[in-house]
């Protein structure tokens, strides 16, 4: 049987897919020759062209295979706030300088995937943006346990606890990642962790010294936990709840120590 022009595959898409499959016939439908109108001279390299559908984004969001959380979702419960400094469950230093933090339910905490990220709070009296830095076991789902900085930016801090909504959103950080090696460190037991990213991160892997990259467990203070790395350097793949990901190579084996990295993710979809 005569292959048909990919055109008519396109079409035949259209039915079974619906929506989808309409918007690449009309996208790509005008723009593909068939086979009784191509050329007949040999492929060459310089013939070969890079096709974007940017229009497909508004019909479709992103998201990282096995994420177990909607990026997109905006969650609705109560605000509270803490004496927040910048440490807690996520394992990060003091951030005097930086007191825009929140501590996140237990329920939503996820094993660490949210730590680092940046969230929207909006309350009775406005919005504000916060790192996540720490858990709040005794949280239900949806609620923030906010700086009392931060806290007073939606609310006045005697109301104490309050409706709130939040999402994820793009931090803007456009420096390069860096990697925190935890204390104790070493070639057989070795904990990692990523900073200074722009978008969450869902998953690291490491390449293993069988050529493939390898995923790394994360534990609930925000490390991830290899044994048996070897001495290094290493090569990291890093993978953000949007499934985009990036490629840190010579990375040094570290003991409590931060590697500057020289990646970023781009903005977030």
């Amino acid at each position: 049987m005569l292959a048909q022009p990919l055109s008519a595959q396109l079409q035949r898409l259209g039915w079974r897919y619906g929506l989808l499959g309409c918007i690449l016939v009309a996208l790509l439908g005008p723009a593909i020759a068939t086979p009784a109108s191509a050329s007949t001279h040999a492929a060459h390299p310089s013939d070969t062209h890079t096709l974007y559908l940017p229009h497909l984004a508004l019909y479709s969001h992103p998201i990282a295979p096995g994420l177990p959380i909607d990026p997109y979702a905006t969650h609705t419960g109560e605000g509270t706030y803490y004496a927040a400094d910048g440490t807690g469950n996520c394992s990060f230093d003091a951030s005097p300088g930086d007191l825009m933090v929140a501590a996140l339910n237990d329920p939503d905490y996820h094993s660490a995937l949210y730590c680092g990220a940046y969230v929207s709070v909006t309350g009775p009296n406005g919005s504000v943006v916060v790192r996540i830095v720490d858990r709040c076991p005794e949280c239900a789902a949806g609620d923030l346990d906010l700086s009392p900085q931060a806290f007073e930016q939606i609310a006045p801090l005697i109301a104490g606890r309050v409706p709130i909504s939040w999402h994820v959103i793009d931090s803007g950080i456009t420096s390069p990642i860096s990697v925190m090696f935890k204390d104790g460190s070493n070639q057989w037991w070795t904990g990692m962790q990523i900073r200074n990213h722009r978008t969450p991160i869902f998953r690291l892997e490491f390449l293993n010294s069988s050529g493939s990259f390898q995923a790394i467990n994360r534990e609930q203070y925000n490390y991830f936990v290899q044994t048996n790395m070897g001495p290094g350097p290493y090569t990291l793949r890093i993978t953000d709840f949007y499934g985009r990901s990036i490629v840190q190579g010579g990375v040094p084996l570290l003991n409590n120590a931060a590697y500057p990295g020289s990646v970023q993710f781009p903005a977030a979809p």
